[in-house]
């Protein structure tokens, strides 16, 4: 047999149930209600509910079948008019639970009603958020290797033996079957001091456009707790406003496909779930504002990253503990690292509790389709995600509405978080003063001095230019005497022009002059020239082969005209490998 896509909705005198049965026989179905019970089968459908309120039979039943849409439609009369029924949008609740197929139940529960099977929930009475404390009990010697429990409540162990290889990329924890709760939370606290990047936390601190804009960002839940907040006067009822979150046919989907299951916690067990709902409402509030909506590839490891539950597989004590640890690990892990998104998320799951389990539920179910579509991470939804979205649907809307009044009650600074923010921040801003201050003073120091105009540095540039000049000239003429003074070379010939003399010879090309002293006389010739003299035997050798030395003069006119009188004189031929000129040798 299938189930059905269905769904329901009310009025004040009418429940009604919209079955969607496509290609099924119409002459071959059938219909039974009775209390809180309702069945229906169409070859090949079948459908058993049970209802949230009492349904009687009294003759005004209605039914009809869309031919186009094959979907039924049947409206039963409620047994007391005007009954508000909750948890219509529940869908896995209100599908039957799977009997036990043998003789007596291995697990029975005493006292449940037949509506609700909330069990230790179902009371009354207000709920004390307050762990029980125990004295300390030394371990026996017998307990060596001793298991520890994680999971939705606590209930799971020895998962991780067996699937160790997939479950090391998704959390962080080592051996968590062999790992106490107080050394996850000490692993992890290092964890944390050791990826904490001040660096990357400064940069978004002093450059938060991308923040900003991120915090501007209205998602889903906002619209639907401003409407709810202005409905406030006319009805004080919060079950009424569960009616303002809707659910897709996705989302639909997914719930027809949980299997309905009842959770034997004790009160402990019961305050760790509602804790780590905290935990994990928090990480999916800030990826979905980081995000604006828009679900990406990083998705997942954003919210299993961020929440201590899902990664460490952390157990809480109180509610200033979820908010220090998500406080910390959004400074240290995702993009975005900025105390305003800490507390943004913060705010946002506040109104998430306030709006009931429905908004609850549809965060929820969000957060199992982002993990089945990942591929490790889909362990954690056989962990956590799918036993919260089918637990919720049975919570009681008075805890989650005591469980937001004890989060506002909360307050979360930056010191608490031990990261010695206040001190980064003091010590940046103090920099950032010192340069702007450094910054003012310089642009006030170029204004008082007389370089700064533009005419005077463009006189400063002519005057150093002409100077240059100068003392090149001077230090030319300087050389043209000191090359008179070496005629006394057999290989130089005479400079008609009186100017420095350049020899080319085997080694290259010298010019031939000599510095002169202050007085006049000559001084110590270059080093050139020293090198030049050191070669003088082998020059008066080579001298004997030339029938003349080749001489480079500069003209008193221009160097332009020696370089004319250069290329008249002698054929230059430049070897391309960069190996040493060949001259020819000029007859007299």
């Amino acid at each position: 047999m299938l189930t059905p896509a269905f769904d329901l909705s009310q009025d004040p005198d009418f429940l009604t149930i919209a079955i969607r049965v496509p290609y099924a026989r119409v002459s071959e179905f059938d219909v039974y209600f009775e209390g809180v019970d309702f069945k229906f089968y169409a070859k090949p459908y079948f459908l058993r509910l049970t209802l949230p309120g009492r349904v009687v039979e009294n003759g005004i039943e209605q039914g009809s079948y869309d031919t186009d849409k094959g979907i039924f439609t049947i409206r039963l009369p409620k047994e007391t008019p005007g009954q508000h029924f909750e948890g219509l949008n529940m869908l896995t609740a209100l599908l039957a639970p799977r009997k036990s197929r043998t003789a007596k139940p291995l697990v029975e529960e005493i006292g449940a009603s037949e509506v609700s099977e909330g069990g230790v929930e179902d009371e009354d009475e207000e709920f004390d958020w307050e762990i029980e404390q125990s004295p300390y009990e030394e371990a026996s010697e017998s307990a060596l290797n001793p298991r520890y429990c994680y999971g939705f409540g606590n209930l799971r162990s020895g998962v991780f033996q067996r699937l160790q290889d997939e479950l090391s990329d998704v959390i962080d924890i080592k051996d968590p079957d062999f790992t106490p709760a107080a050394e996850r939370r000490q692993k992890r606290l290092a964890a944390e001091l050791a990826k904490f990047d001040p660096d990357h936390y400064l940069a978004d601190f002093f450059e938060d456009e991308a923040v900003e804009q991120v915090l501007k960002y209205n998602p889903w839940w906002t619209d639907i707790y401003s409407e709810m907040m202005a409905s406030l006067g006319k009805s004080q009822e919060q079950e009424n406003h569960a009616a303002l979150v809707c659910f897709s046919e996705e989302e639909k989907y997914q719930l027809r496909k949980f299997v309905n299951k009842s959770y034997l916690l004790d009160k402990r067990a019961h305050h760790q779930v509602y804790y780590s709902l905290i935990d994990i409402l928090l990480a999916y509030c800030y990826e979905t504002r980081v995000t604006e909506g828009e679900k990406n590839v990083e998705s997942a490891w954003n919210i299993r990253k961020l929440s201590p539950t899902l990664c460490w597989f952390e157990t809480w004590t109180n509610v200033h503990e979820i908010l220090v640890s998500f406080g910390r690990r959004v400074l240290c892990y995702p993009l975005y690292r900025h105390f305003k998104l800490v507390m943004k998320a913060y705010r946002d799951t506040i109104m998430i509790l306030q709006l009931g389990k429905s908004a609850v539920l549809k965060c929820l179910l969000d957060v199992h389709k982002i993990f089945q579509e990942n591929d490790p991470a889909y362990i954690l939804n056989d962990l956590y995600i799918s036993d919260y979205c089918v637990w919720i649907q049975k919570a009681k809307s008075k805890k989650l509405a005591a469980l937001a009044e004890a989060l506002k009650e909360e307050s979360l600074t930056k010191a608490q978080l031990g990261l010695d923010l206040e001190e980064l921040e003091a010590a940046a801003l103090l920099v950032q003063e010192e340069e702007t201050a450094l910054k003012a003073a310089h642009p006030m120091s170029r204004q008082q001095t007389p370089s700064s105009s533009p005419e005077a540095s463009d006189s400063e540039e002519s005057d150093s230019t002409t100077s240059s000049e100068t003392e090149g000239s001077d230090s030319e003429q300087g050389e043209l005497k000191g090359s008179e003074s070496e005629t006394a070379d057999p290989l130089q010939g005479s400079s008609p022009e009186g100017r420095s003399t350049l020899l080319i010879v085997a080694g290259g090309v010298y010019r031939n002059s000599a510095t002169e002293t202050s007085d006049g006389s000559p001084g110590k010739p270059p080093a050139s020239s020293q090198a030049l003299r050191g070669c003088r035997p082998l020059i008066e050798e080579l001298g004997e082969h030339l029938n003349s030395t080749v001489q480079v003069s500069e003209p008193e006119d221009s160097a332009a005209g020696s370089h004319s009188t250069m290329q008249g004189r002698v054929d230059w031929q430049t070897p391309s490998d960069g190996r040493q000129a060949v001259f020819p040798t000029i007859e007299n």
